[in-house]
């Protein structure tokens, strides 16, 4: 599996050796194993890809899984329209990259149907009404396992979860309902309705994620890097200048050098003041950050049970 040099918005990872510690080949062993049960227990999986670190890191376990073959379920990504550019283009190429079927489905369409509203307001954001469009795609397709790359370091909702996550006939997760996992036994026995949410890389770190991407040298979107761009201040954060956000009349865009720790809708994610260009400076702030990598997620903030409420729902 060769790297290839692409466009200004891709970087590709430093051939160096980690500055910080060799990524534990343990997890990625795990990983692979889960995403091969998937392969064998399910008849119709997907992996839901947004072009972001963590689904890019699934892609390169899937390539991995079924080497030489292709990989054997399409990549699923739930478009907001309000993506960052640098990161469609980057879900574009990499599908192509790798040889797999890209299923691209809009949130403007759900709209449009009158299957959501659009929110109003300073903080309107289209990130929770992806979760409509994701249960119709799942409905149109009938999928019955989707794999995604959430991890339980992420937030405390996601710490409930277990590698094979049922969803009810209503697309909805209920904590209750987890299956005890002992011994690595996965069980994907699921009755007619339902779906389960799968997660390779649930017991991965924020830092076991950037160090398999250097060790594996993987091209990733630009903005993870240190970069140049039009922000607002709001709430003591630097939000991207875009046509999307709902400006107040004292919120001026201003040019500041800044990168993105996690990618989200453009309404929801806000960057971070950083020098850093290349993989061990983006590491060495990982290690010296007082706040957790969602800490840049306003949607993550609406509620103390933001997130639990939207997985209950049906979200990712």
């Amino acid at each position: 599996m060769s790297n290839v040099s692409i466009e200004k918005d891709v970087e590709v990872a430093s051939e160096t050796q980690p500055k910080w510690g060799v990524f534990p080949r343990e997890l990625e062993d795990e990983a692979i194993y889960i995403i091969r049960e998937v392969a064998a227990q399910f008849e119709r999986p997907a992996l839901l890809f947004s072009g972001g670190k963590d689904s890019i890191t699934l892609v390169r376990l899937a390539q991995k899984a079924f080497y030489p073959g292709k990989i054997p379920f399409p990549l699923v990504h739930i478009d907001t329209g309000h993506n960052f550019p640098e990161t469609v283009e980057f879900r574009d190429w990499l599908a192509n990259e790798v040889g797999a079927d890209l299923i691209v489905r809009y949130v403007q369409d759900s709209i449009n149907q009158g299957k959501v509203k659009e929110e109003t307001g300073k903080y309107a954001s289209r990130n929770a009404l992806q979760t409509v469009t994701l249960l119709d795609t799942i409905e149109e397709f009938k999928f019955d396992a989707c794999i995604g790359g959430a991890r339980r370091d992420e937030e405390k909702a996601r710490a409930k979860e277990r590698i094979f996550s049922v969803r009810d006939d209503f697309g909805q997760w209920d904590a209750k309902r987890q299956r005890p996992e002992l011994f690595d036994m996965l069980n994907g026995r699921i009755s007619i309705g339902e779906n389960v949410r799968v997660f390779p890389i649930s017991n991965w770190t924020e830092l076991d994620v950037w160090n398999y991407i250097k060790e594996e040298k993987m091209a990733i979107p630009s903005i993870y890097y240190s970069h140049k761009r039009q922000v607002i201040e709001r709430d003591g954060m630097l939000w991207a200048d875009s046509e999307y956000l709902n400006k107040d009349a004292d919120e001026i865009p201003f040019e500041a050098t800044v990168r993105f720790r996690t990618v989200g809708d453009m309404t929801c994610t806000a960057a971070v003041s950083s020098e850093a260009v290349e993989l061990d400076d983006i590491i060495g702030e990982i290690l010296a950050a007082e706040i957790s990598e969602r800490g840049a997620r306003i949607d993550d903030k609406r509620s103390e049970a933001a997130m639990e409420k939207r997985k209950q729902q049906g979200y990712f």
